[in-house]
């Protein structure tokens, strides 16, 4: 496989692993359903294959869907993101392990680790920073825009990954700097609000 197919399967691996940062199932739901209907082109390495079964399938959307719904309720969003800190990194090392098709099965998933864990980490304690801050300044208010935020976000960075995987660093750095600016301006009304 030449240089350019693996880092464009990396790249895969890298915006599918910080969509999992945002949302633990969704990702995963959409790579197998991608895989199962032959889309994108996408291929599973043949280990994880199991994820496009129709088990695995419906579990996954009934998963995403129950994250979708409590994500949106207050409380609720911070046990979440507790359980979030481990079930996060650990989608994001399955998912960016699971595209390395051409690899053997422990070097697929030793590169899901190494690219998946800690980018789907850094995604969710962004996300639970921000959710935090929202807490504190809003009382909670404006968490369940923030969730349909971070839902979309996480939706279009999955389909940028499957259908421009070259373009993921770009929206990384975009949703990044998008995010800095949010907590910039939350903390700052916080503080108007304190004073």
């Amino acid at each position: 496989m030449e240089t350019t197919a693996y880092l464009s399967i990396g790249l895969l691996g890298l915006g599918l692993a910080a969509s999992s940062g945002l949302n633990t199932f969704l990702p995963l739901l959409i790579l197998a359903l991608a895989a199962k209907m032959q889309l994108f082109g996408v291929q599973l390495n043949g280990s994880f294959a199991w994820l496009a079964s129709d088990v695995a399938l419906g579990t996954l959307g009934i998963a995403a869907f129950a994250e979708i719904i409590a994500d949106k309720v207050p409380t609720v969003d911070h046990i979440l993101d507790a359980i979030g800190t481990v079930a996060r990194p650990a989608a994001g090392a399955l998912v960016a392990a699971s595209v390395f098709h051409n690899s053997d099965p422990a070097m697929a998933t030793l590169l899901g680790l190494i690219i998946g864990a800690p980018t789907a980490f850094s995604f969710h304690a962004a996300k639970a920073g921000t959710r935090a801050t929202s807490t504190v300044g809003t009382m909670g208010l404006l968490n369940p825009a923030l969730s349909f935020f971070e839902d979309m976000a996480a939706i279009i960075l999955i389909f940028v990954a499957l259908l421009a995987p070259l373009l993921v660093p770009i929206f990384l750095i975009v949703f990044g700097f998008t995010l800095w600016k949010l907590l910039k301006l939350a903390k700052t009304k916080w503080r108007a609000k304190a004073i």
